[in-house]
């Protein structure tokens, strides 16, 4: 979704608008730059903590419902927890998405340790998808040399728009894939299996989004208002679908969950999807060879290192994962494809001319803690 796909939604409300509600109304987009300190602080964090835990925040996650809480057993010593009330049960039934989510904030969390020299000591505690605690990790001083750069993890963002058709080079594949050809699989606009991605992208997105259920959840998660994105901290954004100037004003201030819901929302998402997949280098495909936690959360972080690659390049990486989350779609990928192992990631990639800023929004890190 971004600015092109609301013009036509959004023209006739502009006219009737009126110059004095535009003057008293939002006027611009509330974007991350403008989360405000928290100054409640319930639970005393050192200053190391606090820093680690704001990083791993920023790792992706389905509409950004950041699915993770921390429970606080002493200083450096944390378990991580599958936060329940974030669930997307509607497009993730089982949850695999959510562990996906929590291996990228795991993968930014160590990286963050990293920079200020702790290495971490990993637990698995979880059997299933469904468990509350995850992980316990606890932080040790290693005096390594390694400290990984994290303005990587706060300049990581989704693009959506203005991907370009210009082919990625050899040797920017080849760092992507990081010697994983195995489970990182890039699938060029010049082959077949490109097209049908392409085809299945836009046939998902038909299904779900005349699927009731999947439509009434995103609407749950969009924060229209600037009032709502200010008091959640959370979910999809005007900004953070790329919906700008005068059609972000009218979302801002006009739009709803009904309108959510509505046959010509519903089909303005699916042309949108078209011209997204319409301009690409190709796709990006991550695997791993079952659905265990243990893989899940490795392929959470083995995405999540790939994400935080791109932007040096001026690679834009899009996630498309409706193929995965409708049945009538994903029943065929693999054969389709000629992948046998289980697909966990589907990525819309190309070089893009400008990179924009990071705009989608984080709760604070006192609103992940709990003892």
């Amino acid at each position: 979704m971004n600015r092109r796909k609301f013009l036509g939604l959004t023209g006739g409300s502009v006219a009737i608008a009126g110059i004095t509600y535009y003057a008293l109304s939002d006027k611009s987009n509330f974007v991350r730059a403008d989360l405000k300190p928290v100054t409640n602080v319930n639970i005393q964090l050192t200053a190391d903590e606090r820093h680690i835990l704001y990083l791993a925040s920023l790792a992706p996650s389905g509409h950004n419902t950041q699915p993770w809480s921390i429970k606080h057993m002493e200083p450096l010593h944390w378990i991580i927890c599958n936060d329940k009330s974030k669930w997307l049960p509607a497009v993730d039934p089982t949850q695999r998405e959510t562990i996906l989510s929590i291996g990228a904030f795991i993968q930014n969390l160590e990286y963050a340790a990293h920079n200020l020299d702790y290495r971490c000591q990993f637990n698995l505690m979880a059997n299933t998808n469904q468990d509350e605690k995850v992980m316990d990790i606890k932080m040790i001083r290693s005096g390594d040399q390694f400290r990984y750069n994290t303005n990587s993890i706060v300049q990581r963002r989704t693009v959506r728009s203005n991907l370009l058709s210009e082919a990625l080079k050899t040797e920017d594949i080849r760092l992507l894939v990081d010697n994983e050809p195995d489970l990182i699989h890039f699938i060029p606009s010049t082959a077949k299996a490109y097209r049908y991605l392409n085809e299945q992208t836009i046939e998902a997105n038909r299904v779900q989004s005349y699927r009731d259920a999947a439509q009434n959840e995103l609407a749950d998660w969009i924060r229209f208002s600037n009032n709502d994105a200010e008091k959640y901290q959370d979910g999809l954004t005007p900004g953070s679908m790329e919906i700008e100037g005068i059609s972000g004003w009218v979302v801002r201030n006009f739009y709803g969950k009904s309108n959510v819901m509505g046959k010509s929302f519903r089909d303005q998402n699916i042309d949108q999807v078209e011209k997204q997949v319409a301009s690409s280098a190709g796709w990006f495909l991550i695997t791993s060879k079952d659905a265990s936690v243990t893989n899940l959360i490795e392929t959470g972080r083995r995405m999540q290192r790939l994400f935080l690659k791109v932007r040096d390049k001026n690679i834009a990486i899009h996630p498309m994962t409706q193929i995965l989350e409708e049945p009538y779609t994903h029943q065929g990928l693999n054969a389709s494809i000629g992948i046998n192992d289980p697909v966990q990631f589907i990525l819309r990639t190309g070089y893009v001319k400008d990179y924009p800023e990071p705009v989608s929004l984080r709760r604070p890190v006192d609103r992940l803690i709990h003892s």
